[in-house]
C-alpha cells in the first residue's frame, strides 16, 4: 500500500478527528437535515423485516441515530422499546423538536459507539441496527463489529454503502470520500458478520445502500 495514498485505509483521517467532525456535523448530513428528511425506503425496508422476524415489545438499539428517523418510523409501527447511540448531542435536541413521542418514549446516550456499545450486557438487544454509520467505521476500530454481535441476541441489520454499484463511488477503492471529506469504507458485511458467527437471512439493494439482516445463533 502506498503510504500517501489519502484513499488507502491504513493512512485515511484519524478516527479521533473523524468522529469530531461528525460530533460537530452542521448543515448537510446534520441530525436537522436527517429529521427534515423524514423516514425514507430504508426505514421501511428495515421495519419490514422486523415486523416478520420480532415481535414489537423487541429490544432495538440503532448505532448512529442522529434525530431519529428511523426509530421514528418503528415508533409508529407500535415499537417501544428503542435505543439510540450518536456522536452528536445536537441530534436529541433535534429529536426531541422534531419527533417529541420518541424523545419521550426511548433512551439514548451521546458517544462513539466504540465507547458505549463495550458497556452493554451481552444479548442486550433483541435487534441492533445501523443506517450507513458502520461504514465509517475506521479499520484501527473494527473490532466494535464483534461487540455489536456480543450484544445483538437475535438479529443484526445493516443499510451500508457496501461500494458494489455504479454510483456508489468505490471504483475499485476500498475507501472513499464524502464530498472529499469524510471517508467511507467499503466492506463485505455478509463475509464479517458471517465470519463472525451469524446467519445472512437476506439482503435488499437500493440505490445508494445494500440492506442485509443477519441472525444470532
Amino acid at each position: 500500500m502506498n503510504p500517501e495514498d489519502p484513499t488507502d485505509p491504513e493512512t485515511a483521517e484519524d478516527p479521533e478527528a473523524v468522529r469530531a467532525d461528525w460530533a460537530e456535523r452542521e448543515g448537510e448530513f446534520s441530525p436537522t437535515y436527517y429529521a427534515h428528511l423524514g423516514p425514507n425506503e430504508v426505514s421501511e425496508t428495515i421495519r419490514d423485516a422486523l415486523d416478520h422476524y420480532v415481535s414489537t415489545d423487541a429490544a432495538i438499539l440503532e448505532v448512529g441515530c442522529s434525530s431519529g428517523r428511523h426509530l421514528e418510523h418503528l415508533r409508529r409501527g407500535g415499537y417501544e422499546n428503542l435505543t439510540g447511540i450518536d456522536l452528536n448531542d445536537e441530534a436529541f435536541d433535534v429529536m426531541e423538536s422534531e419527533f417529541p413521542a420518541l424523545a419521550d418514549t426511548g433512551t439514548f446516550r451521546v458517544g462513539a459507539i466504540e465507547d458505549v456499545v463495550p458497556e452493554f450486557d451481552d444479548d442486550a438487544f433483541d435487534v441492533v441496527y445501523s443506517v450507513e454509520t458502520l461504514q465509517h467505521v475506521h479499520p484501527d476500530d473494527a473490532w466494535v463489529f464483534e461487540d455489536l454481535v456480543r450484544v445483538t441476541s437475535d438479529l443484526l441489520v445493516t443499510a451500508e454503502n457496501e461500494g458494489n454499484g455504479p454510483q456508489r463511488g468505490r471504483e475499485g477503492r476500498e475507501v472513499s470520500y464524502v464530498n472529499d471529506d469524510f471517508p467511507l469504507y467499503h466492506r463485505d458485511w455478509k463475509a464479517i458478520f458471517g465470519d463472525l458467527g451469524l446467519a445472512h437471512l437476506l439482503a435488499e439493494p437500493t440505490k445508494r445502500d445494500t440492506i442485509r439482516v443477519f441472525r444470532a445463533p
